[in-house]
């Protein structure tokens, strides 16, 4: 792990599943990517703003636009799947469903609490700083904490590693229950992409992964998925 890395860190890492009693001392925690967010050039548009190319939204970014102090390829407990409808992509988002029994690629980054809560109030469509920091510690009791009614509203708390909380963000409705929607070509771009960065896959795997996920499956093919990322 080190600080400011875009290239792959292999191999990844298995967060503890034991859920920690409190945030650390020390004020960071990581923060869990499973999404678009697995590309560091659209993910550091949290930290320090602006608008990831392909997306319909430009992002005021963290009060605190540091990069993360580390990063890291992780695997989270739990499927992801596609489902709603993305104002900045367009089709269906990536969800993860922590309940199912599966395992999904993750990327870790090392970020302060007030740098976890400021992408999270991006996340929610809200300005950072705007209203009382989300309290992240809620979380940590029960392994998940729902903030509101939308999509990556609910912190869920996937365990610790080197000793800090991992948190990630998901809708509050089960997987089994939560409407399928076909992701758009431009999103895979970016999830073909991170996949390549953050766990070193090459394309024909990172596409057979997502074209095998719940919302991408029978609609997406990897075949197509390769064709529609390759301009």
């Amino acid at each position: 792990m080190t600080a400011g890395r875009t290239g792959p860190a292999l191999p990844p890492r298995r967060p503890d599943p034991v859920v920690p009693v409190g945030l650390p001392d020390t004020g960071r925690v990581w923060y869990a990517a499973y999404g678009s967010n697995l590309l560091r050039a659209r993910f550091d548009c949290y930290l320090a703003g602006g608008r990831p190319p392909g997306a319909a939204r430009t992002y005021p970014g963290c009060r605190d636009p540091r990069p993360p102090a580390a990063d890291t390829a992780l695997l989270l407990a739990g499927s992801v799947y596609f489902a709603g409808d993305s104002g900045v992509w367009g089709g269906g988002l990536a969800q993860l469903d922590p309940q199912a029994p599966d395992e999904s690629p993750g990327r870790g980054y090392l970020l302060t609490v007030q740098q976890v809560a400021d992408v999270a109030a991006q996340e929610m469509h809200r300005v950072p700083g705007a209203a009382p920091d989300l309290d992240l510690a809620a979380a940590l009791a029960p392994g998940r904490h729902r903030l509101g009614p939308g999509r990556y509203e609910t912190v869920v708390c996937c365990g610790t590693l080197d000793g800090r909380p991992v948190l990630t963000l998901t809708t509050s409705v089960d997987g089994a229950d939560d409407p399928l929607a076909a992701p758009s070509a431009r999103y895979l771009k970016v999830l073909l992409a991170g996949l390549g960065e953050a766990h070193g896959w090459p394309p024909d795997r990172a596409a057979r992964h997502l074209a095998a996920r719940p919302g991408a499956a029978g609609r997406w093919t990897a075949a197509g998925i390769l064709a529609a990322c390759a301009d």
